[in-house]
């Protein structure tokens, strides 16, 4: 058994202002933003974990927030030169940061790449004056088309651009005035989230006129065909990419691969080999162990040193992780990739398997051969259906012949 390949997320929590539609660990900046010393705080975490990883190579590094951008070109290539020291980049390592673009200085990107950024997420939401307003977004879209010719210009290419549909009081033809104008920008991916609301956010209290459900559906489908249209594949849930410019950050976390998580309620996922003691007690090949910091800021900075919590996944939940994550993908996946992952037998999901393909919710591929699976049209439309057949109480239904 091999262990995964293993990414590095590092978390970004202030923003200049809370968005009313977000359930992230993002807090408004009150004060003058602690770069120095958040900087500090995650080196220090990073030096509490460091061990857990050995020598392993990162295969890809992500700045989430939060605001990423809010810190400056010259704390940020501190940080990455820090990082390295400690930490085995891979030589072709893919670097994002998030960005919103009414924070990032005209000439900044460039500063940024210097740093050792080498992919950025633009998050646009919209091309809509009022309807950034609405989602309480603080940037215009003029920010995002001078962001957009900058990033060209320093030769970050590789950009993302986020966009959400089914917004307060849009149409479809809002909707994809949104994905041909994201276009124009020439990025090498887009993001399209449908906006849901989430509970204990300002939407979920107080709700803006959303589109219904039909009409949401309409907004996708239009948006998608002129995405698949202008060459971009649609390879995950709610991403689309140019030909070979898929986020390799992510397509790690779908294919349940290992990443670190360090600063302020970040998350991460580490696998080991499990001892012959473990295996003895009827543990699986592997032991998946889960991270999670504290998530206010003040009580990050007070807890960094100490690292974060562990849990270890039980047995019985790794199938439905292991699904949960890979079916977001729309790639098909080998029943072999499950053990590799897991240390579990593929003969523990087998049962679930031939249950949703006998549903029409998953299929064999190609046509009825092997153990190659892939989620049908109708069972990306109902993928949390699909998910639910690899809970625990499925699974062992499922290997009862249930």
């Amino acid at each position: 058994m091999t262990l995964p390949p293993l990414s590095l997320y590092l978390h970004f929590p202030w923003c200049v202002s809370k968005c009313p539609y977000c359930d992230f660990n993002s807090h408004a900046l009150r004060d003058t933003l602690p770069e120095a010393r958040y900087v500090d705080a995650l080196l220090a975490d990073l030096a509490a974990q460091a061990a857990r990883v050995a020598d392993r190579p990162i295969v890809s590094v992500f700045l989430g927030g939060g605001t990423p951008s809010l810190f400056t070109p010259a704390t940020l290539h501190r940080l990455l030169q820090a990082l390295r020291s400690t930490l085995r980049f891979a030589p072709d390592v893919e670097v994002t940061m998030e960005a919103n673009p009414a924070t990032v200085e005209r000439g900044r990107f460039a500063e940024y790449a210097a740093a050792g950024i080498n992919r950025v997420s633009l998050g646009a939401q919209s091309f809509d004056s009022e309807t950034l307003r609405a989602l309480g977004r603080i940037h215009q879209p003029a920010d995002v088309f001078r962001a957009a010719d900058e990033l060209h210009a320093a030769k970050l290419a590789n950009f993302n651009v986020d966009l959400m549909f089914a917004l307060p009081a849009q149409s479809v033809a809002g909707a994809l005035a949104d994905v041909v104008t994201a276009l124009s920008l020439q990025p090498a991916h887009l993001s399209h989230y449908h906006l849901t609301l989430e509970p204990g956010t300002v939407f979920a209290a107080q709700p803006p006129p959303l589109p219904d459900q039909d009409l949401a559906w309409d907004m996708q489908g239009a948006c998608h065909a002129v995405l698949a249209g202008s060459g971009f594949v649609h390879y995950e849930v709610s991403a689309f990419a140019r030909a070979g410019s898929q986020c390799r950050h992510n397509l790690n976390y779908w294919r349940y691969g290992d990443y670190l998580g360090l600063g302020a309620g970040a998350h991460g996922k580490l696998t080991r080999l499990a001892s012959q003691v473990e295996r003895a007690s009827g543990s699986a090949g592997m032991v998946i162990e889960r991270s999670v910091h504290l998530r206010e800021p003040r009580r990050y900075f007070a807890s960094a040193a100490a690292g974060p919590e562990w849990r270890e996944v039980p047995t019985a939940d790794m199938p439905f992780e292991y699904a949960m994550n890979q079916l977001r993908l729309h790639e098909a996946f080998e029943e072999s990739a499950f053990s590799a992952r897991t240390g579990l037998p593929a003969a523990r999901i087998a049962g679930a398997l031939k249950r949703l393909e006998a549903r029409g919710l998953l299929a064999r591929e190609p046509a009825g051969v092997g153990g190659v699976w892939q989620a049908t049209e109708r069972g990306r439309q109902l993928l949390n259906e699909v998910v639910q057949g690899f809970l625990p109480g499925a699974i062992s239904a499922a290997g009862a012949g249930i």
